[in-house]
């Protein structure tokens, strides 16, 4: 089988970026850009973000996850901390995050370094999900080999009637992790393919701002 896509382009055109249109701190960049993606409409999950990892085999693996929270510390999401990722990032907590936003033809991509929240912020998160989800992360032990898919309905079943009345634990080996950005890559892409790159590299606590080429 062999698949030819040269015949696969697009024309960027929808917007620039210029350092003079930029904020001082990248996350409120990021701010700028995210809330600018939610105006438009065009992202059905604009928190949806790519999320990499090294692990103990030497591959990368990329993975989407959803974005829960943002501010000046950093980016928060939610996982089993006994998944692949979770012990990837145990092993190694150096990460790679990026954000695709075609409605505006942008890209975000961010490296920094993941650490855990506290289990108040988690147990806080968690509650906040529907009972569904709550009752999903307690049935999947995520990224093991299960028998089946039945294995994990008829887990579910017993939870739903077992937790019909009452609160559902949060697992001890479900939570956050918060990346704390060191490099974060702004792209708007441009005509011609010479696209927008504007890079904030962290330098002895100072953001500096460079220009890329495309």
């Amino acid at each position: 089988m062999q698949a030819d896509l040269s015949n696969y382009r697009k024309s960027y055109e929808k917007d620039s970026l210029r350092e003079s249109d930029i904020a001082t701190r990248p996350m409120d960049q990021f701010e700028n850009w995210f809330k600018e993606v939610e105006e438009v409409g065009g992202s059905h999950e604009v928190n949806a973000m790519t999320i990499s990892t090294l692990g103990e085999d030497g591959f990368p693996l990329n993975r989407v996850v959803l974005l829960k929270q943002f501010d000046d510390s950093g980016l928060t999401f939610y996982t089993n901390y006994k998944s692949q990722k979770g012990q990837a990032i145990e092993a190694n907590p150096q990460v790679c995050i990026s954000f695709f936003w075609p409605s505006l033809e942008r890209q975000v991509i961010v490296k920094g370094t993941a650490s855990k929240v506290s289990t108040e912020q988690s147990e806080k998160y968690f509650h906040s999900r529907p009972h569904g989800s709550q009752l999903g992360a307690v049935v999947s032990q995520q990224s093991h080999v299960i028998p089946g898919r039945e294995v994990l309905e008829q887990e579910l079943l017993s939870l739903e009637a077992k937790y019909k009345n009452s609160e559902v634990p949060k697992p001890k080996n479900w939570g956050g992790y918060l990346v704390k950005p060191i490099y974060m890559e702004f792209w708007q892409g441009r005509p011609n393919r010479l696209h927008d790159r504007l890079r904030y590299k962290l330098i002895d606590g100072e953001w500096t701002v460079e220009r890329l080429a495309p």
